[in-house]
Parts: structure tokens; C-alpha cells; sequence
């Protein structure tokens, strides 16, 4: 089989090209068959629950688990771009971005931020001393429409790739759908019963060398507290003047937690990437073939990162996940007609993006030259910042 071109890209991103292409990939337990695996949790009032949903597989309606989420399988992908990033990948480093620099080092760019470009952190922060909601290369980007994206081209292209909203906005609001969407789910091995019957539950302990009870003076405890103090919320510091187990002393009995993992007879993962989504965005070239390239190299970007986090199979613990095939890729040619191309490997992925990227610099004049949009951050956010994980 074919691997997909620039070519293939060109003629998707022209009007009357293909709707999608999609990329499948069954999936199996590292441990095999007889290994259970930990879904994505969600809370629902003040419980951890799995999602469970009736899909269609196999000619049958069946119960399945939703293992990783469409915004997790994002941020995978953000993730794998950011890393090529900081390890100076050639062509990658060469896409615009936004960072949110603070005094302390810490640094996030709008490829990490949740809401991309819009994102509140930057416009909480500062560009030269005055808010950088009145500087005016960003107020270009939230000026930015579906029909006038280039700004977003040469600044937050992961806003155009991925999805952006300028909620907060009383007027005007950015609105961008995510051009690449996925997800991992899994087909229930026991189809009997309500689904949530079936999922295990797993123990869990801890052992303290010292003894399973530390039993201290309340006035010894706080002043364990009291050196700890700043690096803990106060809601976690009130606790652990009362309670040594909070700061981790004394032991846990060995319990049975209420959520544990979920045996699947199959496992699958799933892409999909519009370029009917694509084909929306304009970019104000001075013909509509400058559009057309622009629209390739988001769509060589999609696939680049997607090679770069499929390959990245981590999750969370104790869902441990190898592929059980290779990625079935189909290119949609209208009509019912499809064609089979090969998954692409991370270094065809960068020729790709690579070739893309030439194509639309020589014909649309696209600047994608590694420049950073430097925000500094608030430090009236970052010192308020309390890890809610901390207080569970």
C-alpha cells in the first residue's frame, strides 16, 4: 500500500476532496488476555466512576468502557509535540508558538495551556508590562475567524489543529473545532448485567518500616506540620495538625478500593482527522490553491504528532497497552470509495510535514519560523495555585 503523500493532502484540502481520513489500531493488555486494565475515571457527584456506553462492534450493539478520552488522546498528542520541541526537533521547532514564562522558570506554551491560545493563565498575564490582552499581535489572534485564520497560522497553529474558544469574550468570540479527533475503548469481555458488575476491584496498602501507628503529641504533629507548611494547601495542613497518616506516617491497612479495572475481550483505538474541517479555514493567501497548502501543512501536523504519540503507549498504571495489529489508515474518496495507506512512521511523518511546510512558504508565503510570543505570567495565579489532589 501507498503511504500517504503531500499530494493525497493537496487533494483532500481542495473543495470536493475526501471527508476524513481515519487510522484504527486493535489494542490487547501488555499482560495478556487474562489481564484486566484500569479505564479513565470521571466523577460523578462525589464518586470516581468508568464511562460505560453501547457502541456497535462486530455487527452487534455492545457495552464498552471508555478507556482514554477524546481531550486525553489530545493532549497526548500536545504532549509528543512538545517534547520533539524542547529536544530541538528541526522542523517542529519551527512552528510558532505562545510561552507563559514565570519568574521561578516554570514555562507553558499554548501547545501544553488547556485552552490553547485563549487560554486564561495568558491572558492573565503581562507582554512588556501592560496586559496582554492589549497587545495587538494578540488581539489579532482573538480577531482571528475561520475565514481570516492566518494569524493562528503563524502563532497558535495547535488552536486551528485542536479546537479553541474564546469563551470569555463578550463579543467576537474565536470558536474552532478540533480537526483531529480519537479515542481508546474497550468491548467488554462479559456481556451479561449491568456493566458495572463486572469491574474488579484492587487492593490497595501502604507499610510504614516504622510501625503501622505513629502515634504523636498533637503539639510534635504540628510542629512537623509547621515545617511542611508552605509546601502544603491549608486545607491539607489543618488535617495533618490531627492526623499523621496526612503528611504520609503510619501505615494503611491493606482495603479494597471501589475501582480497580475492567477485563475487555477487544481493545480499540481510533482517529479521525477532518479535512472537511480544514477545508472551512482560510487563510487570506491570494489564491484559493495558498488556502489549499495552508490547510496541508495543519494536516501534516496532525499526522506527525500522531505518529509521535501512537507510538507512546502510556496511559496510566495499571493500563499497560501493546498493539495487537498494525493501523488500519483509510483515505475517504467520496462515494463510498476508500483507499488503504500505511500508518506512517515518525521520520516519514517529518518528510511529510517537511514537504508540506516548503510547499506552503514557496505558494501561500507562510511564516512558520520557530519565532515565541513570550507572555509573562501573573504571579498572583501562580502563588494561588493549590493542587486539588493534595486535599483528597
Amino acid at each position: 500500500m501507498p503511504s500517504i503523500s503531500l499530494d493525497h493532502l493537496l487533494a483532500a484540502c481542495r473543495p470536493g476532496g475526501a471527508s476524513v481520513l481515519t487510522s484504527v489500531t486493535p489494542l490487547e493488555p501488555a499482560a495478556g488476555p487474562h489481564a484486566s486494565v484500569a479505564p479513565a475515571k470521571f466523577v460523578e457527584g462525589k464518586k470516581s466512576v468508568f464511562a460505560y456506553e453501547r457502541r456497535f462492534w462486530e455487527g452487534h450493539a455492545v457495552d464498552a468502557v471508555l478507556i482514554d478520552s477524546k481531550q486525553s488522546q489530545n493532549n497526548r498528542l500536545e504532549a509528543a509535540v512538545s517534547a520533539a520541541i524542547a529536544d530541538g526537533d528541526e522542523v517542529l521547532s519551527m512552528m510558532p508558538r505562545i510561552e507563559l514564562r514565570f519568574e521561578d522558570g516554570q514555562v507553558y506554551s499554548d501547545i501544553d495551556l488547556p485552552h490553547r491560545a485563549f487560554d486564561g493563565q495568558i491572558r492573565a498575564g503581562t507582554i512588556n508590562d501592560k496586559p496582554t490582552t492589549e497587545n495587538p499581535e494578540y488581539r489579532a489572534l482573538r480577531d482571528a475567524t475561520v475565514s481570516h485564520a492566518r494569524p493562528l497560522m503563524e502563532r497558535s497553529p495547535m488552536t486551528l489543529l485542536l479546537g479553541g474558544w474564546d469563551a470569555t469574550r463578550k463579543s467576537n468570540q474565536g470558536r474552532y473545532r478540533s480537526i483531529l479527533v480519537g479515542e481508546i475503548i474497550g468491548i467488554l469481555a462479559d456481556q451479561e448485567g449491568e456493566p458495572a458488575a463486572h469491574q474488579s476491584k484492587r487492593g490497595g496498602a501502604r507499610i510504614d518500616p516504622l510501625g503501622m501507628r505513629i502515634d504523636l503529641a498533637d503539639k510534635q504533629l504540628k510542629a512537623i506540620a509547621d515545617t511542611q507548611k508552605d509546601e502544603l494547601s491549608k486545607d491539607t495542613y489543618d488535617k495533618a495538625k490531627k492526623k499523621p497518616s496526612v503528611l504520609g506516617l503510619g501505615g494503611i491497612p491493606p482495603a479494597l478500593e471501589q475501582l480497580g479495572g475492567v477485563t475487555c475481550q477487544a481493545i480499540i483505538r481510533s482517529h479521525v482527522l477532518s479535512f472537511a474541517a480544514l477545508r472551512a479555514l482560510r487563510f487570506d493567501c491570494d489564491s484559493p490553491e495558498g488556502d489549499v497548502a495552508c490547510r496541508a501543512v495543519l494536516a501534516a501536523l496532525a499526522l506527525n504528532g500522531l505518529a509521535r504519540s501512537d507510538a507512546e503507549l502510556l496511559l496510566r498504571a495499571n493500563c499497560d497497552l501493546v498493539e495487537s495489529g498494525p493501523a488500519v489508515v483509510t483515505l475517504d474518496k467520496r462515494y463510498g470509495e476508500k483507499e488503504r495507506v500505511d500508518a506512517l512512521s515518525t521520520t516519514e511523518a517529518q518528510d511529510l510535514l517537511k514537504a508540506a511546510l516548503d510547499y506552503a512558504k514557496d505558494l501561500a508565503g507562510l511564516v512558520w519560523d520557530g519565532s515565541v510570543l513570550v507572555i509573562d505570567g501573573n504571579p498572583a495565579v501562580l502563588n494561588a495555585a493549590v493542587d486539588d489532589a493534595q486535599d483528597k
